[in-house]
């Protein structure tokens, strides 16, 4: 973690505008349509205007949220940014301007008609486990990829200087994370960042395939650790790391499986996190020569409690509306909890989430 690099006036550091008076980084969870949520925190953030943005990293639905923000604000700062992620929420809800088609395609392939309590969807959770995407989606259908590109200007992202930009995929060959960087950002990128397998196959990107990054980075931490000034690192997240119940159905088994499968590379990090702060408090490793993260974070609790795991494929307007507006509630509510602590101590205990 090493490599400090001297400190930029806020206002000029990353996306910043006028009221900007500290910077940060974030690392965007993914995790469906939840990373609504996602979205409600980042247009808190970006309507309080006292943070400025310095690098962005992000897996799956978190990728999503980064590079639309990205995009916006090259269109049209804070306000553009806004506009954008409201925009692209809209148009991947059921409700939003997929074509009939494409919803109907979505819908087969998700099970967003069933309940998560229904005989129905608990016949399509045993169907899913004896069939593949390369059978059930002949023709790779992904309306994702239309949504995407009707409303993001990759050649604006990938211009776009003001911010960095890492988007995390799981290598299938080799089972690995790959770190893509906003230089060489196309749809695909996106795609594969997002590509759960049992519904979508695996995106090429020049030969090589790739899953959802949030097996391997949900989100990567360790990209801003280099290259990046500032370091606080703010993390918004949607899957809880802790659930103090014990899982007695199938679906709930499934659902607590799933949060822990996508939280396993964050507490690694975490943990890698802490080990170094640890050191460096204690004279071990010298502090000019590695960078001492400030981790403070936007957790789901209180928030989320009634959404499932499960709910995550649920991307009605209605879902994603309400997680949207508790974002903006968590948001705001670390705001003004914690922004006085940026810069000066980390308000997220490594130790405590790895004991």
């Amino acid at each position: 973690m090493s490599e400090n690099r001297e400190a930029k006036d806020p206002a000029l550091c990353g996306l910043g505008g006028p009221k900007a008076e500290k910077c940060v980084s974030l690392a965007l969870q993914g995790g469906g349509s939840h990373g609504a949520f996602t979205w409600g925190v980042l247009d808190a953030l970006l309507e309080d205007g006292r943070l400025a943005i310095e690098a962005i990293s992000g897996a799956s639905a978190g990728a999503m949220n980064a590079v639309v923000l990205a995009d916006g604000w090259r269109r049209g700062g804070a306000d553009g940014a806004r506009e954008a992620l409201a925009t692209f929420w809209r148009r991947v809800s059921l409700d939003g301007r997929m074509s009939a088609f494409q919803r109907s395609a979505l819908t087969r392939m998700m099970g967003f008609w069933y309940d998560d309590d229904s005989p129905g969807r608990m016949w399509l959770d045993m169907f899913k486990r004896f069939t593949n995407p390369y059978d059930t989606n002949p023709l790779d259908m992904n309306p994702l990829r239309d949504a995407l590109g009707d409303i993001v200007n990759f050649e604006n992202v990938r211009a776009c200087d003001d911010v960095r930009l890492f988007i995390s995929a799981t290598n299938v060959w080799t089972g690995k994370i790959r770190v893509f960087e906003r230089e060489e950002l196309t749809v695909d990128h996106l795609l594969a960042s997002a590509c759960l397998p049992q519904v979508f196959r695996a995106v090429e990107i020049d030969g090589t395939p790739y899953w959802d990054g949030g097996y391997t980075g949900n989100p990567p931490l360790f990209p801003l650790f280099y290259g990046v000034g500032t370091n606080d690192i703010l993390l918004v997240q949607i899957n809880p790391i802790e659930r103090r119940e014990t899982p007695r159905t199938a679906r709930d088994i499934a659902d607590r499986l799933s949060e822990i499968t996508f939280n396993a590379s964050l507490l690694k990090e975490l943990r890698a996190i802490d080990f170094v702060a640890r050191l460096v408090d204690e004279g071990r490793l010298p502090g000019d020569a590695y960078k001492r993260v400030l981790m403070h974070r936007v957790e789901p609790a209180g928030f989320l409690d009634e959404f499932t795991a499960s709910s995550r494929i649920r991307p009605d307007w209605a879902t994603i509306s309400t997680l949207k507006e508790r974002g903006q509630a968590a948001g705001r509510a670390w705001l003004d909890a914690h922004f006085d602590d940026v810069g000066h101590r980390a308000t997220l205990d490594a130790r405590r989430e790895i004991d």
